[in-house]
């Protein structure tokens, strides 16, 4: 029998689960884990900040659909990293957090960085506690795994005292089996209950969210609306698992359909302020609502039909029992609906302004996406610009931080989406505010050789936040929102990587193309006008 410490067990945990990367930043408290992961080839990431390193392996797991896990050391390593578990909690990421902690024979007597991390941690993740036995790591392991990725997807923390790590055990014979969740099937009644409504319906729409990419359930949803001409609008995770191009995908008019629907088809999708709670459509639509979180099931607004069930399954029922049923000419309204947002939208992609006018700089990356691409959206008002006329065609093409709204999420994102995928570019659409709140971290991209490229939309300011105020209070009281217009380029080069400074309109595409051609980590910062939105009419109302 052979003896091993808690890292070597923590790190075949891990190797059993699928994981191959752990993103980090170092600490005497996890020292064990980093050889345990050497021992079995995993790859180490870290970071210059551990907020950065726990959006890493946030994005590992979104583009995986498995656990990602990010590693800090304790104190300050662990509070460092709680927003980008926040994050993940929002977003239905199953993000694993293993932070160090003094050592249990010194607990509570005010050991170096010790303080009550599991308490803190249990308000927004499915799973917090500390392995008080190193023998026990295998199992907790596997336990957190299942809970993880069980119905709605969700982080965990881990607490790994420092003794917990060192000591050693036997080794164990063999470990817990990899967690892959079984799908839930819908049951026939409630199945029944959908055929109904549907089949009834003239005016259905249907709206795919996070769960549609995380049961992989994108062909199925194609199928259903090649079927039957059910328009679709996409939110969430669920942007690409419909092509954008696709003649029954919509993004303008939601809006307007949701007030002329008859049947609302939700998959995954939360009753939030994205969708106005519920409120605002026809008083006289069904709602028909299929959610892996079933505290999500009638919130906010009474459904018709609500079920906890798997996406790709109820899809596939639903393609197969409305066989003969077609909604043509709701499509064909849906699309009359989206026409002059279309034509709008076209206008201002060719805005010759300058400063270069948002939808400009959106349209010019519409030129550059393709099915190797996946881009990463950081920011406020330049993100949502750009996010209304970039064209996704893939599940997966599109990370942006979730229902927190939290900023700083791009170049960790990135990072790990491009050691993941070295054959794809990888696009981070950043606001030269976010920017600012992890930007240091091209260091890390720069030092493991990923090139990711970052174009900043730079308004000098907190955009979204600047205006509305300017609105409510006036200029002179708009405080805090104002920036100064920063060299972000010079930045990313001082740390190694390529950066270009663009000011006219027609030079953002070649200078992209520049950047990546580069091979280097790579920064384009476009002077945009910081009243680019309002002038469209397009501004945000409101404040985040």
């Amino acid at each position: 029998m052979s003896f091993v410490h808690g890292g070597e067990l923590v790190a075949r945990s891990l190797a059993q689960q699928g994981v191959t990367t752990i993103y980090t930043l170092c600490g005497g408290h996890i020292a064990p884990i980093y050889e345990g992961c050497a021992n079995h080839r995993l790859h180490i990431i870290d970071f210059r900040h551990e907020q950065a390193a726990a959006h890493a392996a946030d994005a590992h797991a979104r583009l995986t659909r498995n656990v990602g896990v990010c590693v800090v050391t304790a104190g300050p390593g662990v509070t460092d990293a709680v927003t980008g578990v926040a994050n993940a909690y929002q977003a239905r990421s199953p993000l694993l957090l293993l932070g160090g902690a003094a050592p249990l024979q010194t607990k509570g007597m005010g050991a170096l960085q010790e303080m009550p991390q599991v308490e803190m941690f249990k308000t927004f993740t499915k799973a917090s506690f500390t392995v008080t036995n190193t023998a026990d790591i295998p199992q907790a392991f596997h336990e957190a795994y299942q809970i993880m990725l069980s119905g709605r997807p969700g982080p965990a923390f881990i607490e790994l005292p420092f003794d917990v790590l060192f000591n050693t055990v036997d080794a164990p014979e063999a470990m817990p089996p990899r967690v892959v969740p079984a799908p839930v099937a819908p049951p026939l009644p409630v199945v029944q209950q959908m055929f109904e409504l549907l089949r009834a319906a003239q005016r259905p729409v249907l709206i795919a969210g996070t769960q549609v990419y995380w049961d992989d359930a994108s062909a199925a949803l194609r199928d259903l609306t090649d079927a039957t001409a059910i328009p679709v609008y996409t939110n969430g995770g669920g942007r690409g698992t419909l092509p954008m191009t696709h003649p029954n995908c919509f993004k303008a008019s939601r809006g307007q359909a949701l007030k002329e629907a008859d049947v609302v088809v939700m998959i995954g999708t939360p009753l939030d302020f994205r969708l106005k709670y519920g409120q605002g459509w026809s008083r006289d639509a069904k709602l028909i609502q299929i959610d892996h979180d079933e505290a999500e099931l009638n919130h906010n607004r009474k459904a018709d039909v609500a079920i906890s069930a798997n996406a790709r399954l109820v899809l596939e029922a639903l393609t197969e029992g409305l066989q003969g049923v077609r909604y043509d000419d709701w499509r064909a309204r849906c699309a009359e609906l989206e026409r002059p947002f279309d034509e709008q939208q076209a206008a201002w992609m060719q805005l010759p302004d300058v400063p270069i006018n948002h939808f400009r700089m959106g349209g010019a990356i519409n030129q550059l996406v393709d099915e190797n691409t996946i881009l990463i959206g950081d920011g406020g008002d330049i993100v949502s610009a750009c996010a209304k006329v970039i064209d996704l065609t893939l599940p997966g093409q599109w990370l942006d931080p979730g229902p927190l709204g939290c900023l700083g999420v791009g170049a960790p994102f990135a990072i790990a989406a491009k050691h993941l995928f070295p054959e794809k570019r990888v696009l981070i659409i950043n606001g030269d505010g976010a920017f600012g709140l992890n930007g240091f971290e091209f260091d890390t991209a720069v030092r493991f050789n990923l090139p990711i490229v970052s174009i900043v939309g730079n308004d000098a300011g907190w955009g979204q936040i600047r205006l509305p105020i300017q609105n409510m209070m006036g200029a002179d009281r708009a405080f805090a929102t104002g920036l100064a217009l920063t060299r972000y380029d010079r930045v990313v080069e001082a740390l190694g990587g390529y950066g270009e400074f663009v000011e006219q309109p027609e030079d953002i595409l070649p200078a992209l193309e520049r950047a990546f051609a580069s091979g280097k980590p790579a920064c384009v910062n476009v002077v945009i006008d910081p009243y680019g939105l309002k002038k469209t009419g397009a501004s945000t109302p409101y404040i985040v």
